[in-house]
């Protein structure tokens, strides 16, 4: 077990108790002696843990408080960089750099060897080629679902010829080539899939959908027999 990960420990086990808790039934409970027990609290203390206290009397953590160095395990930093290297190369511009900034954050308030973890990531992502024509388009179709707005669309299927929609769009798939809107369409009165690079116009509405993005994506997944991720 890395340091990181014994102070993140030490930080649960003080949200567990409501009460002061000795240093020893805390040094017990991390399997550690109560000489490396008292250089924690001190270092967590001294990165602004809330942690109230002193041996021999008890030590108890501030209610709400949350220590954002200490936020993630290994696991979960190298989670993080995979998802933020698939986005960096398969969302469009404005997701990509959103995705960069997001990481940067997260790294400067890592811990020094979480830091290295994340900088030594060897989790990659396969090079590959995207669509970049529909890149002026997902800001404007994310906004949409998290407004939930009706869409007006021009689109394009695989003939050739035009059709003319209104969509309560609810999801975007992200795949290795191509990118999927998922929408309600009035036309069909049904769930209906839409390819990006096929949306030849795009008109959002300030009308919003009558239902909620929620609960339509629970009625689609039922539909496909999709788990929730």
């Amino acid at each position: 077990m890395s340091r990181s990960e014994r102070l993140l420990d030490l930080i649960q086990v003080l949200r567990r108790h409501r009460m002061p808790v000795s240093g020893k039934s805390l040094a017990d409970e991390l399997g550690v002696s109560i000489r490396t027990l008292y250089r924690d609290i001190a270092t967590l203390q001294a990165q602004g843990a809330g942690i109230e206290g002193e041996a021999g009397v008890g030590y108890i953590l501030r209610p709400g408080f949350m220590l954002p160095p200490l936020m993630f395990s290994e696991e979960e930093i190298e989670a993080l960089v995979l998802g933020s290297r698939w986005v960096s190369r398969n969302g469009d511009r404005r997701l990509a750099d959103a995705a960069g900034n997001a990481l940067a954050k997260i790294a400067a308030v890592l811990p020094t060897d979480l830091r290295e973890n994340l900088d030594a990531s060897a989790l990659l992502i396969g090079s590959g080629e995207t669509t970049p024509s529909d890149d002026e388009l997902l800001p404007s179709l994310r906004n949409a679902i998290r407004r939930e707005r009706k869409l007006d669309l021009v689109y394009r299927d695989g003939s050739g010829a035009d059709s003319r929609r209104t969509v309560w769009p609810f999801a975007l798939g992200f795949f290795d080539k191509i990118r999927v809107l998922v929408a309600w369409c009035e036309m069909r009165q049904g769930f209906r899939h839409f390819r990006t690079d096929r949306i030849a116009g795009l008109e959002v509405r300030e009308e919003r959908y009558p239902r909620r993005r929620v609960a339509l994506l629970k009625e689609w997944r039922e539909q496909e027999g999709i788990r929730p991720q």
